[in-house]
């Protein structure tokens, strides 16, 4: 079996990358480093974690009809962050708070649920998958 070395890229569908991405920026630290208007139906924007060899890309579809996430649907039901440990999911939990972010502590205090400006479910956890 050939084997996997680890995630390059996660795109999120998004319905405003201009009110996404400072949310991105602000709440979880990562920052833009490329804008791409790619024709008239679609907008991307490549973001880099801090600490993460992950590029997230947050992508606009211009001409899509407009409605919320849903995990219940096929695609994406959630993506989760690992974080080194409790006290670091602590800080992480601080802010939040400070940013006025809705979260939700999960299990006993493994994990912290939280929601992007269009209601993508996100988490951030001390363990790894």
């Amino acid at each position: 079996m050939p084997t996997l070395t680890g995630v390059h890229q996660v795109a999120l569908t998004v319905t405003d990358v201009d009110r996404s991405v400072p949310w991105y920026e602000r709440v979880l630290g990562f920052e833009a480093v490329e804008y791409v208007d790619t024709d008239t139906t679609r907008r991307k924007v490549f973001l880099r974690g801090p600490g993460l060899g992950l590029s997230l890309t947050l992508v606009q579809h211009l001409t899509a009809e407009r409605s919320t996430f849903n995990e219940h649907r096929p695609g994406l039901d959630h993506l989760t962050f690992t974080v080194p440990d409790g006290a670091t999911l602590h800080q992480w939990t601080e802010r939040l708070t400070e940013h006025g972010v809705p979260f939700e502590v999960v299990g006993d205090n493994e994990a912290v649920a939280v929601r992007d400006p269009d209601g993508i479910h996100l988490v951030l956890t001390t363990s790894a998958p």
